[in-house]
């Protein structure tokens, strides 16, 4: 099993509305590699952000159903989205990631 790196750890911040809420509770919120754990989460987000984590909770997102219809009447196209891994980090008090700061 090949061993991921800090870079390969957290894909991208999740920024929606109730992530931006989470914040002022120091929560943050990112799409992780689905075959991370919560201990790479918590060294991949300490190394780039340089701050220290309190915890983890890591979810498994699972994409929903899709389906379209075809013109004339040929039928439907069906199709699922991808699934993905989500991780809710908490900081200690006083700590900050600027990357949401700024959104």
């Amino acid at each position: 099993m090949a061993t991921l790196t800090v870079d390969d750890v957290i894909v991208r911040p999740l920024i929606t509305e109730k992530n931006t809420d989470m914040m002022e509770h120091d929560q943050y919120t990112f799409e992780v590699a689905s075959t991370a754990n919560k201990i790479q989460v918590r060294e991949a987000v300490e190394k780039l952000f340089n701050v220290r984590v309190k915890a983890v909770n890591t979810m498994n997102v699972k994409g929903s159903r899709r389906s379209r219809a075809i013109r004339r009447g040929r039928g439907r196209i069906y199709g699922q989205e991808r699934t993905w891994k989500k991780a809710v980090v908490t900081l200690f008090p006083g700590q900050r990631i600027d990357i949401f700061e700024q959104v």
